[in-house]
């Protein structure tokens, strides 16, 4: 019987530890805030999860909400570009 090779896992890249938020002392985000927002979207328009960004989960709903409330009122793009 053949033996079973382990697979090898990709090293998980955690870039920051504590979340922004918490540490301001923001109680609620606005949806107003378009540059906080910004921060937390990638250059594809995708939401950057919060094991990218260290936000605690009470801040990644909020932070959620809050973006799509601003794509729907058009302060920001749903994507970057759109292809011509």
């Amino acid at each position: 019987m053949a033996k079973q090779q382990k697979r090898k896992r990709r090293p998980q890249i955690k870039v920051n530890t504590f979340c922004r938020f918490k540490a301001a002392g923001v109680e609620r985000i606005d949806y107003k805030d378009v540059d906080t927002l910004l921060k937390n979207i990638d250059e594809s328009g995708k939401i950057t999860p919060s094991r990218m960004t260290g936000t605690s989960a009470k801040f990644q709903r909020q932070l959620t909400t809050a973006i799509k409330r601003a794509r729907f009122l058009a302060l920001i793009p749903y994507t970057d570009k759109h292809k011509k």
